[in-house]
Parts: structure tokens; C-alpha cells; sequence
């Protein structure tokens, strides 16, 4: 469609700065925007009213940029997204250095009108995408919190045991541990609760892992006589970590329980699930960063996810490939972890990577190859609603 007006938006918080430019190049509007659905409903009906066929082009998509671009589709008008990178180098383009909103609505504004192929289109989301895109970043906040408590957590316990920590430290991922400290937050409780109580605990939790924890925990604390001052204040806020960590944890479950249960019900989930390494959880991650973005061919997605290589070549001197350092990181993480999976799920898979393997290729190297090669069969998979067929082997001739 052909615009007649250009209006761009740089999003914030409480309100938006929004600057309407017309196919020429003359400005007609350059005000703030409050973040209210009938602010924003009245100027695009007033904008579209007055010059014809609106373009909206905001510089966030999502979250506090979410409303406006509600608003412009359910009237109808069009939307589009201008990445902030790009945004930016654009912005070197322009006269001056001062970074203020209505510059930067100004820029994203006259790139729409000027160079139109840096825009990104935004389609009105599926329900059954956008509310597993809202609980898989809560569930990536999540994850972030329960690192940080961990690492916390492992903190104190160098701080006071390093024995103990060598031992509780890398198992504070299992239920077990995590109750053991949340009971037991210190070496002296743990020696005062006694073998007994420990195991009993651990039981109930790791009935396998139990005894033999037990007595980890036990020859930890024998390796220390000492009691390293601020070990009863660290007591206390190991306890409190503890309990944090457990409510993180329980919490993490509800949300993943709520992700299979929507993303389950997606008509391309058991497309998307019949390829080796990709689990309900992976393939919500992938629907969610693909679902609704045209891609012309499987390289244009590989390149989306930053897992095509890049060359770089000066005159006849220096040329070679190196790893992607942009891309969608969340598909990218995605799509590495179901390569990972796939070596010990898929004899292709794994053959592919024995192969790069052989050739000289570190681990990581041979799995963002392997992921790049995945990609192929995977755009092929979302475009055609085929289910996933491993590969049969050649025929090997047999000598007459």
C-alpha cells in the first residue's frame, strides 16, 4: 500500500513522542503521545482523516510500545518496526548529536518514508503465540533470578565452608539440596541434625542419592574445625536463599506446566516436536520467535537466528568465516540446545557431527553447524506442515 503519511513513534513509559511526516517530507505533527488507548486512538483518526493511508513505525514492539501498535490494527492502520541497531545507524545519517524523542521519532519517521526496506512488519499476533511469548519471558525472568540466587548462595557457603559448598554447590538444581538448607542452613546445624536426620531428609527428595550424599556432606564438615566469623548471620540468609530458591523453583514448574499446556494445543507443535532434540519447551521458544515473521528461505531464517557464518573479506589479504554475533537470541539459544540434543536422538545428527568433528571443528563450532544445517529441514518442516523423516543412509555396494 502507499502511504501518504509516515508517523513515528518513540515509545516510553507514561508517554510516547510522536512525529507525523507526509510523503514529501513535511512535517505535520511533532507532540508527546500519552500512553492512554483514546489519546492514541483520537490522533491516528485525526492523522488518517486529514492525509489518507497512515504508516505507524514505533522503535519497540513490545511491552511498552504493545498498546500503540493494539490500537493502529484494531483500526485498521499499518504497522511496522524499526530495529533499534538500525535505528541507530541511521541516526549517524542526520544532522546533529543530541538524543531526545523527538529526534529519534523524527528519524524513525522519515526512514519510513525514505528507506523502507529496514522496516519490519508486524502482524497481528495468534493468541495461542502471544500468550506463550508472555510466559516464557516470565519464565526467562525466572531463570535469571534463580541464577543469581544460586550464585549467591554458593557465595556464602565459600564464604563460611568450602568444603561443603564443593559438595552442595553444583546440586543446588535438586529438590533434595535445597530442602536440606532451607532445614539445615548451616555446618553447625548440619553436624548437630546428625547422619540420621540428613539422610532421612535427603530421602525423601533423592531416595537413590541419599546415602551416598550423606556421607559427602559429613567428610565436607570433617575437613573443617574452624568456624570462620559472620557464620551466624550467614547462617541466616542462607536459610532465607533457601526459601527463595524452593518458591523460584515451584514457581518455574507452574509456569512451565501452563507453557505445554498452550503451546501443546498449537497445531505446529507436533510438527515441530517429530525432529529429534525438540522438546514441548523448545518448540514453544521457536513458535514464539518465528510464528508470524515472513522469511523468504531457510537462509533468511538461519541469519534471523545469527547461526549462519559471516564472512569477512578484505581485497585477497584476509578472508575467512566467523560465528554470528547478532541475530535473535532467544531462537538462537533455541535452536543450539535442540542441535546439542539431537547428537545422542538422531544417527544423521550425529554423524553430521562426528564428520565436522573430524574436520578440525571445536565442539561449539560443530554444533552451531549442525543447528545451521537443522535449520534447512526446519524451515521446510514450518512452511509445508510436514512431520520430521530421518534420513536413510546410502546404500553401501557390496563387492561382487
Amino acid at each position: 500500500m502507499d502511504h501518504q503519511l509516515y508517523l513515528g513513534i518513540d515509545v516510553g513509559k507514561t508517554e510516547h513522542h510522536a512525529t507525523a511526516i507526509t510523503a514529501v517530507g513535511t512535517v505535520v505533527h511533532d507532540k508527546t503521545l500519552p500512553q492512554s488507548e483514546p489519546k492514541i486512538r483520537a490522533l491516528l483518526q485525526t492523522l488518517r482523516a486529514e492525509h489518507g493511508a497512515v504508516l505507524v513505525v514505533v522503535d519497540q514492539p513490545k511491552t511498552i510500545g504493545a498498546l500503540v501498535i493494539a490500537v493502529a490494527q484494531d483500526l485498521g492502520i499499518d504497522v511496522a518496526y524499526l530495529p533499534g541497531l538500525t535505528m541507530r545507524r541511521v541516526a549517524d545519517l542526520h544532522e546533529g548529536q543530541a538524543k531526545t524523542d523527538a529526534r529519534d521519532a523524527f528519524i524513525i519517521a522519515d526512514t519510513a518514508r525514505t528507506l523502507p526496506r529496514t522496516l519490519r512488519g508486524i502482524t497481528v499476533a495468534e493468541e495461542n503465540i502471544a500468550e506463550p511469548a508472555m510466559l516464557c519471558g516470565f519464565d526467562d525472568d525466572l531463570a535469571a533470578q534463580l541464577t543469581q540466587v544460586r550464585n549467591r548462595l554458593r557465595g556464602f557457603l565459600t564464604q563460611i565452608h568450602p568444603a561443603l559448598e564443593r559438595i552442595l554447590g553444583p546440586r543446588l538444581g535438586h529438590t533434595a539440596v535445597v530442602t536440606l538448607l532451607t532445614r539445615y542452613p548451616s555446618p553447625t546445624r548440619l553436624r548437630s541434625a546428625g547422619r540420621g536426620h540428613v539422610r532421612a531428609l535427603l530421602k525423601k527428595h533423592a531416595p537413590r542419592l541419599a546415602e551416598r550424599l550423606t556421607e559427602e556432606i559429613f567428610t565436607a564438615l570433617a575437613e573443617q574445625t574452624v568456624t570462620v566469623s559472620g557464620t551466624t548471620a550467614a547462617e541466616k540468609i542462607i536459610g532465607r536463599l533457601a526459601q527463595q530458591l524452593a518458591q523460584l523453583c515451584s514457581q518455574r514448574v507452574e509456569i512451565e506446566a501452563e507453557i505445554l499446556a498452550v503451546v501443546d494445543a498449537h497445531p505446529l507443535t507436533q510438527v515441530l516436536t517429530s525432529m529429534p532434540g525438540v522438546v514441548v519447551r523448545t518448540a514453544a521458544r521457536i513458535l514464539t520467535e518465528v510464528v508470524g515473521k515472513n522469511f523468504k528461505d531457510a537462509a533468511h531464517l538461519a541469519s534471523y537466528a545469527g547461526i549462519a557464518p559471516v564472512t569477512r573479506r578484505s581485497g585477497s589479504s584476509i578472508r575467512g568465516e566467523s560465528p554470528s554475533r547478532r541475530g535473535n537470541k532467544t531462537l538462537k539459544r533455541a535452536l543450539f540446545l535442540s542441535a546439542f540434543a539431537s547428537i545422542n536422538a538422531s544417527p544423521a545428527s550425529r554423524a553430521y557431527y562426528d564428520r565436522k568433528r573430524a574436520q578440525g571443528k571445536r565442539h561449539n563450532q560443530a554444533i552451531i553447524a549442525l543447528a545451521r544445517r537443522r535449520t534447512d529441514v526446519l524451515y521446510a518442516m514450518l512452511r509445508d506442515g510436514t512431520f520430521y523423516t530421518e534420513p536413510t543412509p546410502p546404500a553401501v555396494a557390496l563387492a561382487a
